[in-house]
């Protein structure tokens, strides 16, 4: 197998194997609305060599946002102009499917205090300081709809599937996290029963949407928290096995949670060789080895033979860019022309005190 071969993706074709990983690039209109400049950037990608583009996260419900600059799904207002957005990354060959979320208490939004931030159980967040209302049952089942509408908005659209964002810390995710769900009811108990709101939202979803649209889950491997504190490894395998068995499509594996308090992910800023780099490939070639949907592995992916490597020797079989694909959204592009091509990403972070979040977007 190779990196730049087409591949089949639920029912359609991807040009190669190479996926741009959702980031906030805080570049949408305080509405959430698409900009010319965020536009710009999805069309620099697509001509850039990336065969599935995943948006930055768009939030669902106006009540809260994680951020500031996200784009927005909340209401129908957002179908006709993300028309212009994936007709433009279709007429360059790339595909693109839209990241929605729910933010719950890991907001660093500034106007955060005046929001309806809901989380699992009422528990201060360890990095944002807010402290979150339990959300009800009532509360629960309205987000879930709100799941499904915004998924149904992405197909109306024109986006080629959506992904659901359960990790990172975000509201799905917490559920999963017994640091932050302490729940007395049927969302808390066993993995499955913390789980019980991600299977939820997949099955809205794919209610919504159809079984001929794509739906990719991205969901922690790892929270890297105290024993019995955060989601662990054994755990988050069942709850891959149990969305595998319901028919998820594509599946993004990471292991990046803020809310642990605990910082980000080991070997996140600074990879400097290839030991460094692609750094969940153990556990995510695990977790691919035992489900039926492809898998997608996000974390240091720095070089054309480390990747080839491990497309060749696991089950995995695609490879996700974030901050590489600020840095240089032609990457992908100067990969195909020479596979030796050494990125000029070198996981500073910079990109993130910039805004919109890019080291050198316009270059």
């Amino acid at each position: 197998m190779r990196l730049f071969e087409e591949t089949d993706f639920a029912g359609g074709t991807l040009k190669n194997r190479f996926v741009r990983a959702s980031v906030w690039m805080a570049g949408a209109d305080e509405k959430g609305h698409l900009t010319q400049e965020l536009l710009d950037h999805y069309k620099m990608l697509a001509t850039g060599g990336a065969g599935l583009i995943l948006t930055g996260y768009a939030y669902i419900s106006d009540e809260e946002q994680p951020n500031p600059g996200m784009l927005g799904i909340y209401d129908d207002s957002f179908i006709e102009e993300y028309r212009t957005l994936t007709d433009a990354v279709h007429r360059e060959g790339a595909k693109i499917a839209l990241q929605i979320v729910f933010g719950g208490s890991q907001s660093h939004h500034p106007d955060a205090g005046s929001m309806n931030i809901l989380a699992p159980s009422s528990i201060e967040n360890r990095v944002t300081g807010l402290m979150p209302k339990e959300a009800t049952r009532d509360d629960i089942k309205r987000i879930v709809r709100l799941f499904g509408d915004a998924a149904y908005r992405a197909r109306e659209a024109g986006f080629d599937g959506v992904q659901i964002h359960g990790a990172h810390g975000y509201f799905l995710s917490s559920f999963l996290t017994p640091f932050y769900n302490k729940r007395e009811d049927e969302y808390n108990g066993d993995i499955h029963d913390r789980g019980r709101i991600l299977y939820e939202v997949y099955e809205e979803v794919r209610s919504r949407v159809g079984a001929d649209f794509p739906i990719i889950y991205k969901i922690n491997w790892s929270d890297f928290m105290d024993t019995g504190e955060g989601l662990e490894f054994n755990d988050a395998l069942q709850v891959f096995r149990e969305l595998d068995r319901r028919g998820v499509d594509l599946f993004e594996v990471s292991a990046v949670n803020e809310s642990s308090g605990k910082g980000m992910a080991p070997a996140r800023k600074g990879i400097h060789s290839r030991e460094k780099e692609s750094y969940f490939r153990e556990a995510t070639a695990k977790i691919a080895k035992s489900v039926d949907a492809p898998v997608i592995l996000m974390g240091g992916n720095r070089s054309v033979d480390v990747m080839e490597e491990i497309l060749n020797n696991t089950d995995i079989e695609y490879f996700s860019l974030g901050r590489p694909l600020l840095c240089e959204t032609d990457l992908v592009n100067k990969w195909e022309q020479n596979s030796e091509y050494k990125p000029k990403c070198i996981s500073c972070n910079q990109c993130w005190t910039t805004t919109p979040n890019s080291c050198i977007l316009n270059r």
